[in-house]
């Protein structure tokens, strides 16, 4: 093989325009695709910046030619060559250096390449798997390079926004105690402290919060996370946050603050005006109107109430959950009253998969109401289902009964797949929007206790604090999420910086004193040297880029991600170590070794 000894590249290929014609010019990169035309090898050879068409004559250099010939795909190259413009004829609109070619001059191959296992170009059908496998080769394809530049472009943005608003970027360890409230933690054996364990953060949020009684008073940090839980496309078990804190500010402060730094992002590296202020909602409004809490608002079908209207129908299915405490809401598909049964049928499933123990529907025709239902309700129920929907000729209505959290969540999701089944989604739209007035805990009835619903530093609302020690579940929390399009990029809260407060919502959550010292004694502790009011909130920097880079998964985002299992199938991570590394660190294995 070839080496680049006295040879300096000058150029990337995608810069070269027509100004350089007659330039002798040095370009380094991999081979896109190749053409023999006979007398003629036309090379598009491919860097980051982009693609440039390099030709081999016989008639420029015929040694040049004749190496030209044995190169294949993904051959790596150094060309010398000449800058000409292409005849009118030749000249390809479609790419950015269309207008010219290179003459090579010289040419050295400075390595080979196996046939890769798919095409090095954008929009290939190929398993996920064989793409992670050879993520070397997937990061070659424009699309993934451009994923990563744009990643490059935000977190600069980021650092350059806070560092003018007098922000201090500060590191927190990675190592850290384990406090098992929420995410399993990533444990990490301690080999000088046998029988002991760190723990790799599930967030900084303890750390900053110290830092805010140290006196920075604004902080930020783009940091690695971990969490050992189920994955699913926006999930990793490791993943990167943008961290922020603040002292002596109020809620209205983080949320302005914040407003401007994603209209920020957006303007710097995407030239995309955001308009402010965003919308907000409070929690309940969220899950009443769309029966979510991080709602989709670029299309309308919001969830309607029926409950009241549809009281005391010959309807039984309908009265029993009315009867019991449940509601019955519906949304207006417009204009699909031509549904095929087959499709009503599957929906049936559809909402099943989320607790919803039926499915009822109605379709306005020109003949009237067709409905296996409307035959139980009287002409005057039927008038208020009409006027509640604003139904009309050629509408579906959709309705689901039960409990409030089974309707929410059955209705919410089958809103969200009525509209991509109907392509009511504009995907060029930023909806974004903040979700306040959460409720500060949520019961559960596996483990007969109140837990936290965003985490136990969250500070309750001043008119509820007198609440904390005789009716938690009426608490509502300072806490606020950023929305976008549906997905929750961001979420903080006003914290709790006083010990009496913080040691209240840990009895809430069933946290004795001893085991409240003993998991966050230090925090406690701190609280009582001089704590500034304090609060910050923390964005999901793979959920946001991959909105921005309209990508439906995050491992599209991330230069190296898992598997769904949790794995890395190229380098083959989590791996079995050998038994001399357990027994420095003092553990034995449960799990059988493999014959």
């Amino acid at each position: 093989m070839d080496t680049m000894m006295g040879l300096k590249r000058t150029d990337s290929c995608s810069n070269i325009t027509k100004e350089h014609d007659g330039k002798e010019i040095v370009l380094c990169g991999w081979v896109s695709r190749r053409r023999d035309h006979g007398g003629l090898i036309f090379v598009d050879l491919r860097d980051r910046s982009g693609l440039v068409q390099v030709v081999f004559s016989p008639e420029v250099n015929m040694e040049a030619f004749r190496k030209a010939e044995h190169i294949r795909t993904e051959f790596v190259l150094a060309v010398r060559g000449t800058v000409s413009l292409r005849k009118a004829e030749t000249i390809n609109p479609n790419m950015k250096t269309g207008e010219i070619e290179v003459f090579g001059v010289e040419l050295r191959i400075l390595n080979s390449a196996n046939t890769p296992p798919f095409y090095i170009q954008d929009n290939i059908d190929v398993d996920e798997i064989v793409r992670l496998k050879y993520r070397y080769l997937d990061l070659r394809r424009p699309e993934m390079q451009r994923n990563l530049l744009l990643r490059h472009q935000v977190t600069k943005a980021m650092r350059d926004f806070f560092d003018g608003e007098g922000f201090v970027e500060i590191e927190t360890p990675m190592l850290t105690k384990s406090t098992p409230e929420g995410a399993r933690d990533y444990l990490v054996p301690s080999r000088v402290n046998p029988g002991k364990f760190y723990a790799l953060p599930q967030s900084p949020q303890i750390f900053k919060q110290i830092l805010m009684i140290s006196g920075m008073e604004r902080y930020f940090q783009i940091v690695r996370c971990f969490r050992d839980e189920d994955l699913r496309a926006d999930r990793q078990p490791e993943f990167t946050q943008l961290d922020v804190e603040m002292s002596f500010i109020d809620r209205e402060d983080i949320l302005a603050m914040m407003e401007t730094m994603i209209s920020y992002l957006f303007k710097k590296t995407m030239n995309t005006e955001i308009s402010l202020p965003m919308q907000r909602l409070s929690y309940r409004e969220a899950m009443d109107r769309y029966g979510s809490d991080k709602p989709d608002t670029r299309f309308g079908m919001e969830l309607i109430d029926l409950s009241a209207v549809c009281k005391g129908s010959d309807f039984k299915v309908f009265e029993t959950v009315l009867t019991g405490g449940g509601q019955v809401k519906a949304i207006n598909v417009k204009g699909y009253a031509a549904i095929p049964r087959r499709e009503l049928d599957g929906l049936v499933n559809y909402v099943a998969t989320y607790g919803a123990k039926g499915l009822a529907w109605m379709c306005y025709t020109a003949e009237g109401i067709k409905s296996p239902i409307a035959k139980f309700f009287s002409a005057d129920i039927l008038d208020g289902i009409t006027n509640a929907t604003n139904a009309e000729e050629g509408d579906l209505l959709l309705f689901v009964a039960d409990k409030p959290a089974v309707v929410a969540a059955a209705l919410g999701q089958l809103r969200l797949e009525m509209a991509r089944r109907r392509d009511l989604i504009d995907p060029d739209k930023l909806a974004f929007l903040w979700v306040m007035d959460f409720p500060m805990f949520e019961y559960d009835e596996e483990a007969k206790r109140y837990v936290a619903m965003h985490h136990p530093f969250t500070s309750p609302q001043d008119e509820d604090m007198e609440y904390l020690e005789t009716d938690p579940g009426r608490i509502k929390a300072k806490a606020y999420d950023m929305i976008l399009n549906g997905t929750e990029i961001g979420g903080g809260s006003i914290r709790i910086y006083t010990r009496d407060i913080q040691e209240k919502v840990f009895k809430a959550i069933g946290l004795t004193s001893e085991e409240a010292n003993a998991k966050f004694g230090f925090l406690l502790e701190a609280f009582e040297y001089g704590t500034p009011p304090h609060g910050g909130i923390a964005f999901g920097l793979d959920r946001l880029i991959m909105l921005m880079a309209k990508r439906s998964s995050i491992r599209d985002v991330i230069a190296f991600p898992k598997t769904q299992s949790a794995a890395d199938v190229m380098s083959q991570a989590p791996s079995e170590v050998a038994p001399r590394q357990l027994k420095e660190l003092h553990i034995k294995t449960s799990v059988l070794a493999k014959s």
